[in-house]
């Protein structure tokens, strides 16, 4: 991945010397958050590093909340017009994979509001709540700074990040959290039973009512609805399996999670991750849009 700040970096003294490198985590992370794209989270934050490079700085008291606040403010803007792209997007979407491991490129402040399951309960959010939840919630930001991003009154804020607040609670409790030992167990065997085209190993490891998502963006071939059932999301692996074979499939932190990553003629071929549940495999999601790997 980038650097975040590009040429203007490189181009000219650094306006916030240290301080820039120390807050970018925090302003690529609320930008992530809000969109769920590693390209525009980047495009954001190169829009705040040069905001940053052009502003008088000297009266700022608070200058992560001041570069967050920037941050949320232009990311509030692609939201929304977030929304009527997405309205248009071929089959299912799902979040572009933030790789977050140790060995990431971009280091980001890691929590469940990176998870692709997270990710897509705020995709639920409307706009103006998904920021008042990112910002209060996770980042700490007192609701006069939401407030002024929305453009509404502080009791406005305060009511958007609470009615925010109950319904990630409320989506929260129909998903399972595995521990990250159990992730691994069910991983490890998934991709052996994969590996080897074992049809039954990988009915045993799905729900019997999982669900298998796919994210094509109508680039490549992919489901453009939802699969629902163990044995039937078994049946498409194995003969997917067999129409292209991996050059190998790698466990990696994807979102604060460990998830699959398909590898094939040399590229990365698809991220997947899962919700686990008892040991068993729940939801199954598996990014294949081409524009959605390039940073993996």
């Amino acid at each position: 991945m980038g650097d975040g700040h590009g040429s203007a970096g490189s181009e000219q003294e650094d306006p916030l010397g240290a301080g820039w490198e120390s807050h970018r985590p925090a302003v690529f992370g609320v930008a992530y958050r809000l969109l769920g794209s590693v390209a525009d989270a980047e495009d954001v934050t190169q829009d705040v590093w040069l905001r940053a490079a052009g502003a008088d700085l000297q009266d700022i008291g608070d200058l992560r909340a001041w570069l967050v606040t920037v941050a949320a403010r232009r990311s509030y803007d692609i939201l929304r017009s977030a929304r009527v792209r997405r309205e248009s997007y071929v089959g299912p979407w799902l979040p572009e994979p933030l790789l977050t491991g140790p060995d990431a490129s971009q280091p980001v402040l890691v929590d469940e509001s990176v998870s692709s399951a997270m990710l897509l309960i705020m995709e639920e959010l409307s706009p103006p709540e998904r920021v008042a939840f990112v910002l209060h919630d996770v980042f700490g930001l007192e609701f006069g700074r939401i407030a002024e991003v929305l453009d509404v009154s502080v009791p406005g804020a305060r009511q958007l990040a609470s009615r925010a607040r109950r319904r990630v609670a409320k989506a929260k409790q129909s998903v399972p959290q595995a521990s990250k030992a159990e992730r691994e167990r069910v991983l490890e065997v998934f991709r052996a039973a994969y590996e080897a085209g074992d049809l039954a190993g990988l009915v045993r490891l799905l729900h019997p009512d999982a669900v298998f998502v796919t994210d094509g963006g109508g680039n490549v071939s992919a489901a453009r609805k939802l699969v629902h059932g163990g044995e039937r999301i078994a049946e498409i692996m194995v003969r997917v399996g067999r129409q292209w074979h991996p050059d190998r499939i790698d466990l990696a932190e994807v979102g604060g999670e460990l998830a699959l990553v398909f590898h094939c003629e040399g590229r990365v071929h698809s991220v997947d991750t899962v919700q686990i549940a008892d040991g068993l495999i729940t939801a199954y999601r598996r990014v294949l849009n081409p524009d959605k790997l390039t940073r993996v």
